[in-house]
């Protein structure tokens, strides 16, 4: 940890200044294809890429030229992020277009928080006021604007149990809906698929990282976690306005507004949170436009009761998946708290001889999982940096499993010394705090 202090203090020393230079884009028969330049002093030079393949239904002829610029800008302003924590550089200058003083503490609040997790594995003590001076003072501004816009859904998927219930309660609903992939990989095109939409059907975003920042990874420079989702928030608007569509469901839970270090606001989900939602809509609303309303579908819910939910749905059950260590593979890996956190908070609705070969293993009966077991269940301090339920939750999954599925004389390993807790968590109350109009509300018949 004292290295890592050491080498932040050097490299914001060695690297003062982080520019974002610019952006560009084209519009071809293929699709739009969005690069960004960024500098770190006159020796370092990242140049991503952002590419979204053509589908029949896009509009690229209903926006002009600053509209365009508006969202493009914006999605350079939360890519920037990935480039930035690598030297942690003091000083951030804006170029392409003036920031408000109200959007600098949106952008820095936003860094912030969502670095919370980087600033804290590596053992950093950032300050708020101090870890970054952002500076936009050219003379070009780009204002607000509007997006003809129907009554129709984006529903990103992810590819795990989450957005596979916000895609089929909407479908159910009689929703217009078209899904959103960043990166497609096996489980994202599968659950498309058994929901009903070939490629040719969704939203597809295709993002690279630049090599030079996996070199400078690999040199030993600053590295960690950034807000994937906050990075989707804004990409989301981009296909959202040349979709022409005006809402955006995420599914994002109640559950992500808890902390991952108690007594901190150290949360591995930042940007999944309530809080995020609402900054991000204020944004929105005041600087970019009133004609697209992002939220969260399943914020009302628990991820008890969205387990509740998915455990309804079989014919995802072969196909979903949200192991980030069995990502490339396609894979639930079996040894990592995402993949317990996901067999616990099923275990009380999928019997556990379904459960075993969804996961490949009765993943109870994993004594190395004890720690992790130990960090969903609130028995340590700090939870894993994964994107996991409440400790209460856990709990209250693990009670009704054990009511449901065990006897007391046929515990699996991890539940034989585990004291259960009281039922916490209700199945059939609904969280007041969310941005869902009431006619979506009444859709969670609990």
């Amino acid at each position: 940890m004292i290295e890592n202090i050491e080498k932040y203090n050097a490299l914001r020393k060695q690297y003062p200044t982080f520019c974002y230079e610019s952006f560009e884009y084209a519009i071809t028969p293929e699709g739009m294809k969005i690069t960004f330049l960024f500098t770190i002093g006159d020796t370092i030079t990242f140049a991503p890429t952002i590419s979204i393949p053509q589908r029949e239904f896009y509009k690229w002829n209903g926006m002009g030229k600053e509209q365009y610029d508006l969202l493009v800008f914006n999605i350079g302003m939360i890519e920037l992020i990935s480039y930035w924590k690598c030297t942690c550089s003091p000083l951030l200058v804006v170029k392409p277009y003036h920031l408000t003083d109200e959007q600098i503490k949106f952008w820095q609040k936003l860094y912030y928080n969502g670095l919370s997790e980087f600033f804290y594995i590596n053992g950093i003590d950032a300050s708020y006021e101090d870890f970054v001076n952002i500076k936009a003072d050219t003379d070009r501004s780009i204002n607000k604007t509007h997006f003809a816009t129907t009554e129709s859904y984006i529903v990103p998927i992810g590819g795990g149990k989450d957005s596979v219930v916000t895609l089929e309660m909407l479908s159910q609903a009689g929703k217009d809906i078209c899904p959103m992939i960043i990166n497609p990989r096996g489980a994202t095109l599968d659950c498309a698929r058994i929901a009903g939409y070939e490629r040719a059907d969704f939203i597809e975003v295709k993002r690279t990282i630049h090599p030079k920042l996996l070199e400078l990874n690999a040199q030993g420079f600053l590295n960690g976690h950034t807000p994937f989702s906050a990075m989707l928030a804004f990409h989301s608007l981009l296909v959202a306005a040349i979709t022409g569509r005006k809402h955006i469901a995420l599914s994002n839970e109640s559950s992500a507004n808890e902390s991952t270090i108690v007594g901190t606001n150290v949360n591995h989900q930042y940007s999944k949170s309530l809080e995020f939602e609402n900054d991000f809509r204020k944004y929105v609303a005041d600087y970019i436009t009133d004609d697209i309303n992002y939220f969260s579908f399943l914020r009302p819910l628990s991820e008890l009761q969205i387990a509740m939910f998915f455990a309804k749905n079989e014919k995802y059950f072969d196909v979903f998946k949200s192991c980030n260590v069995g990502s490339k593979t396609d894979i639930w890996c079996g040894n990592c708290p995402k993949c317990l956190f996901a067999y616990i908070i099923l275990s009380p609705f999928i019997k556990p001889e379904v459960l075993n070969g969804i996961f490949g293993k009765a993943m109870l009966d994993d004594a190395s999982l004890q720690l992790y077991f130990d960090q969903l269940t609130g028995l340590q301090n700090t939870k894993p940096f994964e994107c996991v339920g409440t400790i209460d939750e856990v709990n209250t999954a693990l009670a009704m499993t054990m009511e449901r599925h065990y006897s007391a004389s046929e515990k699996p390993y991890l539940l034989k010394n585990y004291a259960k807790r009281d039922l916490t968590t209700p199945l059939d109350t609904l969280s007041n705090e969310h941005n869902l109009n009431s006619n979506l509300i009444k859709l969670f018949e609990l």
